[in-house]
């Protein structure tokens, strides 16, 4: 493992970033080619995700982690409850809201998709060095914390849990 690193400014390493950014996507689309159900929109996978780590979800607050207008995501949810990856229910709440919930089919193409990626990535880190792997993974991680940090909704003034803008 490198004893002492260079200084790199946030500048040059959000660039280098940006460009590992890049090549990811290529990984990925890759990976997405040898997955069962075939490639998966960006935009389905953040709502895929969004409605996994917040089972119940309504689609208005889909919108605001996924900094949607309310059309986008009413036709967004319409072609994943049409491709069998999300299901709407009757809101326990509300009357007038409809929960979105995973279905069994939308968990597995997740799964899936999340298993391709990590496999393209896994080739390339095979390559790797172990001090080097290391190094990466203690960096990935502070990212992964300040990244969480940056983009968790703040709470509005008086209101408990409420949020004042939109996860991108």
């Amino acid at each position: 493992m490198p004893q002492s690193l260079p200084f790199r400014s946030a500048e040059h390493v959000a660039q280098v970033a940006c460009r590992v950014s890049e090549l990811l996507d290529v990984l990925w689309g890759r990976g997405q080619e040898a997955t069962p159900a075939g490639p998966l929109p960006p935009s389905q996978f953040r709502a895929l995700t969004v409605i996994e780590e917040q089972q119940g979800v309504n689609q208005r607050a889909l919108g605001e982690a996924l900094g949607s207008r309310p059309s986008s995501v009413s036709r967004l949810c319409d072609r994943l409850e049409a491709a069998g990856l999300v299901e709407r229910l009757a809101s326990a709440t509300s009357r007038r809201e409809v929960d979105l919930r995973l279905s069994r089919r939308g968990a597995a193409v997740l799964d899936d998709f999340r298993a391709s990626r990590a496999r393209e990535i896994e080739a390339v880190l095979q390559s790797m060095s172990p001090a080097h792997l290391r190094t990466l993974a203690e960096g990935l991680e502070q990212f992964q914390d300040a990244a969480a940090a940056h983009i968790a909704p703040s709470p509005v003034p008086g209101e408990a849990g409420g949020s004042s803008e939109a996860i991108a």
